[in-house]
Order: C-alpha cells, then sequence, then structure tokens
C-alpha cells in the first residue's frame, strides 16, 4: 500500500462537498443536552438560533465544514447469544420497545450488528457449529445455535429497521481440535494444518448467513488475538495472522465469490493498532484489507487511531467492542459510565474512526449471562426488581450522537478552546451540520460554536453531553 503523507490526505479534495448554501441554512439549529446526574439523566432540548454576531474570542469552538475528513457509517451493536437470549424474555412490550429505541428512525437509528462465530463469553454455554470433530465434508455443520436466539432477534431488528442490516462476524475461538492447546479457553493458537479448513468455516459461516438474508459485510480474522483468556480465546501473531489472510482466507473468500466481505485485522485494543496494521499490509495484502478493527480496553491512545488514519488513509476504522467491565468499574455509577462512551466515541470520530459498534445491546440485570461470569454493563438492562426493560445512560449516549451524525456523514475540521472538552463535527448527506461536545467539567460551561461567519453561545451544564445539528430550510 502507498503511504501518504499526512499533508496530502486532507482535506479530500475529489468529494464533492456537502456543505448547503449558507449562511442561511444556519439560522437555527436543534440542540439537545444529555446530563449526567447521580440517578440517571436528564434530556434537555431546545431550537437555537444562530447570531450574525462573529465576534467572540473566548469559549470558541470552531467547525470549518470545507475541509473534511473520513465518511461515517454508522453505528451499531452487537446481539450476542447472552443478548438474544435476555431479549427473548423480554415481554412482547418491551421487544417492541427496545427495537423502536435501537432501529427507530426517531431514536438511535443502529444500522450496524455484530455477533459472533461460534460461543463467546457472552454465550450461555460453549459450542461450534460443527457438530463432529474433523468434518472436512461440513456435513455435520449447522447454526441450530444461532437459530435459538440470535437469528430471530436479527431478523426482528432487520424488520423494525425495514432495510438490511450490515453484519459483522468475529470469531472468539476456532474449535478445540484444530487448537495448539486442544481447548477453546486459555488462548492458545490455530494448528498450521487447520488454516485451509479454518478459512472455510469461516466462508460457510458468512455464506450461511447471507443465505438466510443477512449482508455480512464485515469480518474480523479473530477477537483479540492478542489475549489468552478463561473464555474462548485464540492468539495470532502479526505474522499468523498475516499469511492466515493472504494465504488461506482471502483465496478462499475470492473462491466463494465473497470478496464483497471487508476483512478487517486486529480486533483488540487502540495501542498496537499501528503496530498490526505495519505488520501486515503490505504490496501483497494491502487489497485483502478493508480495515482495522478496534476495542477501547487500554486506554484512550486516539493518536494509535490518528496514526493508521495518517499512514493508511484508505483503511476503514471500526470500534467493534467496548462495555464497562464490573471487574474494573463501579456498576452503580451510571453517570461515569456514560461519560466514558461519549468521551471515547468523540475522541474515536475526531481522530479517524468510521464506525462505532457497541457491545452487547442488552443484558440480564446481573450484568449476563455469560459463561464464565465476565459482567458488565449495556446500554439497555433488564431491571432485577421488575424484570422490565431499563434504558440506561449509556443509551442516551449512542443515542444523541448517532442521531447527530447520519450514515455518509463527512467529518470536518474543528478546533477548541480547551483540551478537555470533547469535539467532533460532520457535514451530512442532507447538507445539515452536526457537532457534539462532551463536558467532564463540575460547572457549567459557555462554549461558543462559529461556524462560516456565525456564531450559536451554549451554555452548556456540568457532565453532559451537548449535540447540535442545523435546521435545513
Amino acid at each position: 500500500m502507498t503511504v501518504t503523507p499526512p499533508a496530502v490526505i486532507a482535506p479530500t479534495p475529489t468529494v464533492e462537498p456537502l456543505t448547503p448554501a449558507l449562511p442561511d441554512a444556519l439560522r437555527r439549529a436543534d440542540v439537545s443536552t444529555v446530563v449526567f446526574t447521580a440517578s440517571g439523566s436528564e434530556r434537555l432540548r431546545t431550537v437555537a438560533t444562530f447570531s450574525d454576531d462573529d465576534s467572540q474570542e473566548f469559549s470558541v469552538v470552531n467547525v470549518y465544514p470545507d475541509i473534511e475528513y473520513q465518511t461515517l457509517d454508522g453505528f451499531g451493536g452487537a446481539i450476542t447469544e447472552a443478548t438474544a437470549y435476555t431479549f427473548s424474555l423480554l415481554s412482547p412490550s418491551d421487544q417492541e420497545r427496545l427495537l423502536e429505541l435501537y432501529f427507530g428512525d426517531q431514536h438511535a437509528r443502529y444500522s450496524i450488528v455484530r455477533t459472533h462465530v461460534d460461543s463467546c463469553d457472552f454465550s450461555l454455554d460453549q459450542y461450534a457449529a460443527l457438530g463432529e470433530d474433523g468434518d472436512d465434508s461440513f456435513a455435520s455443520f449447522s447454526l441450530e445455535r444461532d437459530e435459538r436466539y440470535i437469528l430471530p432477534m436479527l431478523r426482528r431488528a432487520q424488520e423494525h429497521l425495514g432495510r438490511p442490516l450490515s453484519v459483522m462476524l468475529s470469531p472468539w475461538s476456532p474449535p478445540a481440535f484444530m487448537k495448539t492447546n486442544g481447548s477453546r479457553t486459555h488462548g492458545g493458537s490455530l494448528r498450521p494444518e487447520y488454516r485451509a479448513f479454518w478459512a472455510r468455516y469461516l466462508v460457510r459461516y458468512v455464506q450461511e448467513y447471507r443465505d438466510r438474508g443477512f449482508e455480512v459485510t464485515r469480518l474480523s480474522i479473530q477477537n483479540e488475538p492478542n489475549a489468552t483468556q478463561i473464555w474462548d480465546s485464540c492468539r495470532y501473531t502479526a505474522e499468523e495472522e498475516k499469511v492466515f489472510l493472504r494465504d488461506f482466507l482471502h483465496p478462499e473468500l475470492e473462491r466463494a465469490g465473497l470478496t464483497d466481505v471487508g476483512v478487517h485485522i486486529w480486533d483488540h485494543n487502540k495501542e498496537r493498532a499501528f503496530e498490526r496494521a505495519r505488520a501486515i499490509i503490505d504490496q501483497d495484502t494491502a487489497g485483502m484489507v478493508e480495515g482495522v478493527a478496534f476495542h477501547w480496553y487500554t486506554g484512550d491512545h486516539f493518536d494509535a487511531l490518528a496514526l493508521v488514519r495518517e499512514r493508511y488513509p484508505d483503511l476503514k476504522l471500526v470500534f467493534s467492542e467496548g462495555c464497562v467491565e464490573y471487574s474494573r468499574f463501579e456498576p452503580s455509577d451510571s453517570a461515569a459510565n456514560a461519560a466514558m462512551y461519549a468521551h471515547d466515541i468523540i475522541g474515536n470520530i475526531a481522530a479517524g474512526m468510521n464506525a462505532f459498534i457497541d457491545w452487547n445491546m442488552l443484558l440480564d440485570a446481573e450484568g449476563g449471562p455469560n459463561h464464565v461470569s465476565n459482567f458488565c454493563a449495556a446500554a439497555m438492562m433488564v431491571d432485577g426488581a421488575t424484570g422490565t426493560l431499563a434504558v440506561t445512560p449509556i443509551y442516551d449516549v449512542m443515542a444523541e450522537i448517532s442521531r447527530t451524525f447520519d450514515a455518509g456523514a463527512r467529518r470536518v475540521a474543528t478546533t477548541r478552546f480547551a483540551s478537555d472538552l470533547d469535539v467532533a463535527a460532520a457535514v451530512n448527506p442532507d447538507g445539515s451540520v452536526g457537532i457534539v461536545v462532551h463536558s467532564p467539567r463540575e460547572t457549567e460551561q459557555e462554549v461558543v460554536i462559529r461556524l462560516e461567519g456565525s456564531s450559536l453561545t451554549l451554555l452548556v451544564p456540568p457532565r453532559s453531553l451537548t449535540a447540535v445539528r442545523t435546521v435545513q430550510p
């Protein structure tokens, strides 16, 4: 792959700008604020009017719609077996409410779903689609387990959306007989003699989903290849991942006519994303890799994403997993947990991210089910006292940001007056400009948004997320 110098990649001159005629379209804007409180969140909505007074110098956030960067492909979440099983236990009215809040046009507008190939930790137990070890004829291959919970929920979600969802498949482990340690758990690695078999297995999984009417558009090679876990896991060095991609997975996708499935490497934490990309992508493999998938568990590392974006400007950067782990964070601190999402999503967008896929869309009151008790929070959970659907402030963050930026929006340049404020902006396909500002401050803060010769003064509440979207005439 040709490395494009940073000076060349921004702005992108070959794409027609989405910016509408200005300044008339900027006279009004919908402003929505989520305030994180000790008991959850409060939401404030208003319609604001921009001013022709552009003299403000302090507390300024500048937005430059003519300087464009990456396209935002959309937002979504994971339908794990734990999510789908818990969904099946909800009342019909709560099921419909969840689907509307996630996929409804006036709510979060999710368009992407990730799920696992065979079992993961958020499965009821361990399983594999291949019923008999070594069955290279695939006579015993069956998605019966997916059909119990995952696929019925996926069908309901797609029906509610009214158009095909974009599905990402990710494996946590090959079947035990293919691995060096003979187990789905505790790491191990793929035995070289099974590379061709495993490539065929992954392609078969994609085909089975497509045969059922689901558009699998993304496939990662391995979830968290640098981790040895007590649950389903498998390790790949960069060289092993490269060889598997180049010599086995990509040729198998070609033979099956599935080269439109975008292969994503890494699928692990941000701190080594650039190193893995640099180790795998070369003249031979550049055309085989659509993107780098990443998680958030080791810190911000927004500069790591920016480095990947700088050196590999054509790659997709997809946040494929993140959650508030109960083993590391306080479950009851919903304000801090929601703020964690706001900070990371906005920081990722500003660093070059194309899509954000949350982890479990729904979990039970305990933060599961999880077959190794690796419990965590979700945007929606079951109320332990009533058994009804509980919507958390994490959802409010996801919904506000996804409503502000349409699929197909292009991030545009911004500057900010303080580094502790998280800021990102994009121009939507309809020409509206979306801006999000996350303030972790404990006091109210004036923020003046300057945009093409006009300004909008906001009083941003403490510990809040504010979303601004200009109203088209």
